[in-house]
């Protein structure tokens, strides 16, 4: 059945408490659906989002868990559920990176790497695997959309352990989608620069030169990103894809 309504669904976003996932929380209780809104550790942030979400007439709840824990993972998607009286999308927007010189080969430690595949590759996994059974109950089946990166499709950024595993990320959405039925939509979105908080940890000469490299010559826009997320999850003939939202600043890597 062509078209999918988000008013009424359930949402899960993890990292929702700041930058892109916040926007994406605005996006979807925007458009009538019940939030849960993932936090880590900053608990007023988060508090903020959920206040902004019922601002829509909506249902916004909060679920702390580490998304660097594939256990935390799990019990984020069954508390999600308990809480917001079912399940429809699960956002892993969620991830992990340190600010490296990206060609240091000893920037980040093992334990670095590991936390960073965990975070990138096994969580969004473990996000799908327990969301799975509550997707196929559903009449309408489910959607998984995980945030990636231009970093997956190119050789730079904040770490090469952040590009490594992005890119890791990209191969599992596309494993993912074509394997797990046709009652689960499976796609991710590859951001550009984007200007939160984290983002903003590159120095401004840094900024000034990937804005200038970008062919629109701008950062990308944090609602155009979220709007790409909206737009998957409502597409009912997509699956597998990533698209890039990037302002241009990656062509050659599509």
């Amino acid at each position: 059945m062509p078209g999918y309504e988000l008013k009424g669904r359930n949402v899960l976003v993890t990292g929702g408490s700041a930058g892109l996932g916040e926007v994406i929380c605005h996006s979807f209780a925007k458009e009538g659906a019940n939030v849960a809104i993932n936090y880590f550790n900053r608990l007023e942030p988060a508090e903020k989002v959920k206040a902004a979400v019922e601002g829509y007439g909506v249902k916004g709840v909060l679920v702390k868990a580490d998304m660097c824990s594939t256990a935390e993972a799990r019990r984020a998607v069954e508390e999600a559920k308990e809480k917001l009286g079912g399940l429809d999308i699960v956002i892993a927007n969620a991830g992990w990176t340190k600010f490296t010189t990206f060609g240091d080969l000893d920037a980040m430690s093992e334990e670095e790497w590991d936390r960073c595949w965990s975070a990138n590759v096994k969580v969004p996994l473990s996000l799908l695997k327990t969301a799975k059974p509550t997707f196929l109950d559903n009449p309408e089946g489910g959607v998984f959309i995980s945030t990636g990166s231009i970093a997956a499709n190119s050789q730079g950024g904040s770490s090469m352990p952040y590009a490594v595993t992005k890119a890791a990320q990209v191969q599992l959405i596309k494993c993912l989608a074509s394997t797990q039925g046709h009652k689960i939509r499976i796609n991710t979105v590859l951001p550009g620069f984007l200007a939160t908080e984290w983002g903003l940890r590159y120095s401004e000469d840094v900024i000034a030169l990937v804005k200038e490299k970008a062919a629109l010559k701008h950062e990308t826009y944090l609602q155009d990103c979220a709007d790409a997320f909206i737009m998957l999850a409502k597409n009912t003939s997509m699956s597998g894809m990533k698209v890039q939202v990037d302002a241009g600043l990656n062509i050659q890597g599509n």
